[in-house]
């Protein structure tokens, strides 16, 4: 398999799983099918969405490409139907999954970015975006404060991901090794703080 179709596969992996995320907290959130198609959406395409937005790339690429809502969408149904089935899923399972999902958007999101020759720091920011603002709009719809903003390392290894990418492009690696560094250390770095159960530090006296 080659570089193009394993990234795709792993792009299309990645969406499956924050559609069912997205779904799951739709039933927990007790909405109707179109909430849940909606919440399926948002989650695992929202992020991406908002980047070509503010990169002025119109109209977003998961737009343009049907096989994405397609994917979206049969994700959903299959949680309305049997959702049940899809919580005897490991949650390792789906945590391994996530992070997954998570590092590839971000290194996506940052690529792209460095292809419209966005400064690193907006290309950071925009590699970020990609991978967590899906679940941001998810929490925001269902009236909850964003998950990224209070437990775990979850934006924090988008970020560093999206920065190691960056990095390793301004040292002259190739595209490729730079996204394969990118995506190893996001995904490493959300894995190994879910096992240690690391949190960011909140203000002081809190």
């Amino acid at each position: 398999m080659g570089a193009a179709r394993l990234l795709f596969v792993a792009d299309i992996a990645g969406t499956m799983v924050f559609a069912v995320e997205g779904a799951m907290a739709a039933v927990d959130g007790n909405l109707d099918l179109i909430g849940i198609l909606v919440l399926a959406f948002c989650t695992a395409l929202g992020g991406g969405i908002i980047r070509d937005i503010l990169l002025g790339s119109l109209p977003p690429a998961a737009l343009l490409d049907w096989r994405y809502p397609t994917i979206v969408f049969t994700g959903a149904v299959l949680v309305f139907f049997e959702h049940h089935y899809v919580r005897a899923i490991p949650v390792t399972a789906i945590q391994v999954l996530d992070a997954a999902g998570l590092a590839l958007f971000a290194v996506a999101g940052t690529v792209k970015a460095m292809l419209h020759r966005m400064n690193p720091l907006v290309a950071a920011l925009l590699g970020t975006i990609t991978g967590v603002g899906g679940g941001t709009i998810r929490d925001v719809l269902l009236n909850q404060v964003p998950t990224v903003l209070r437990f775990e390392v979850y934006a924090t290894a988008a970020l560093v991901g999206s920065i190691c990418v960056i990095t390793a492009r301004k040292i002259h690696l190739s595209s490729q090794a730079a996204a394969g560094i990118g995506f190893v250390t996001g995904f490493l770095l959300r894995i190994i703080s879910l096992w240690r159960h690391w949190n960011l530090p909140r203000a002081l006296g809190q």
